[in-house]
C-alpha cells in the first residue's frame, strides 16, 4: 500500500523528533509550511567551577518540511527564497555562535526535471563577521514519491540521508 505525503511527513517527524523540536502547520511571512523542526547545541567548557565559562559555541539548525504534488522550478525558487529568508531571520550571530543551517525538505509525489537541476545546484553560505560570529549554510533535500528517488543539493547530503533511511525501497 502506499503512503501518502502526510503519511510520509509522519514518519518522518518522528524520525527528527529525537533531537528537534517539532512544530505542526506553521505560517511564516509569505507562506506555510506542513512542519518545521528546530535544533539548538550548546557546547561549553569549563574552569574549576562551572560559572567561569571558557569557552562556549552554539549550533542551530531551522528545517522547513514542504509537501507537494507537483513540484514545478519556479514553485521551488519560490519555497527556497522563503525558507531561507525565514531561516535567516532566526540566525543571530554573536560571539559563542559557531554555526547555523537552514534546511527545505520537499516531499513530492512528482518532480519537475528543471527543478531537479535548480534543486542540485542551489548553494548559499555566509559568513559573520568573517566568521569570528560563525557561519551559516543551506541545505536542501527532496523526495520524489513517485520513483522512489532521493535528491539533494551538496551540504544537504545528511537531510538527504535521512529520507533514504527512512523511504528506500523495503523500509517503508
Amino acid at each position: 500500500m502506499e503512503m501518502t505525503l502526510q503519511e510520509r511527513l509522519d514518519k518522518l517527524l518522528k524520525a527528527y523528533s529525537h533531537r528537534y523540536d517539532i512544530e505542526r502547520d506553521v505560517e511564516v511571512p509569505g507562506g506555510h509550511y506542513a512542519a518545521a523542526a528546530t535544533f539548538f547545541l550548546r557546547d561549553e567548557n569549563y574552569l574549576i567551577l562551572r560559572n567561569k565559562v571558557l569557552s562556549a559555541t552554539e549550533q542551530y539548525d531551522y528545517s522547513y518540511f514542504y509537501l507537494t504534488e507537483h513540484l514545478t522550478a519556479e514553485e521551488l525558487r519560490r519555497q527556497i527564497d522563503l525558507s531561507l529568508q525565514t531561516g535567516m531571520s532566526r540566525i543571530h550571530p554573536h560571539r559563542e555562535h559557531m554555526s547555523s543551517f537552514v534546511t527545505l525538505v520537499i516531499l513530492a509525489d512528482v518532480i519537475d526535471p528543471e527543478a531537479k537541476k535548480l534543486l542540485k545546484k542551489t548553494r548559499f553560505h555566509k559568513n559573520f563577521r568573517l566568521a569570528l560570529h560563525g557561519w551559516m549554510e543551506y541545505h536542501i533535500a527532496a523526495m520524489e514519491c513517485s520513483t522512489n528517488s532521493f535528491l539533494s543539493n551538496p551540504a544537504g547530503k545528511e537531510a538527504r540521508k535521512l529520507l533514504e533511511a527512512n523511504f528506500a525501497s523495503g523500509k517503508e
